[in-house]
């Protein structure tokens, strides 16, 4: 009998990590950085990859969207919904969980 997956959803108060089996990893000859996972790269944007740096478990939704948003000089309110549907479909090809 097999599990059936619960679908994590984000929330402000998540605290987002990378799942362990995936890393982040400087790639030199292509000069650029890729997100590993087993038989997959994702190969992410400079805002993807910001978002995916703050992925550390240890800050929450809300923190991160702050600190997105001081860093690309917009408000919090712009940049929520990019962010949290970001961190949703990462969650859902199991490379960032919640």
């Amino acid at each position: 009998m097999s599990e059936t997956r619960v679908r994590a959803i984000v929330s402000p108060q998540s605290r987002p990590a990378l799942k362990k089996h995936a890393r982040l990893q400087y790639d030199k000859v292509r000069g650029a950085w890729a997100l590993l996972s087993p038989e997959r790269i994702f190969w992410p944007n400079e805002v993807s990859l910001d978002i995916l740096r703050l992925c550390n478990g240890r800050n929450e939704v809300t923190q991160m969207i702050a600190i997105l948003a001081d860093q690309y000089g917009t408000g919090e309110t712009e940049i929520t919904l990019d962010v949290t549907g970001f961190l949703q479909e990462w969650s859902d090809k199991f490379l960032v969980e919640l």
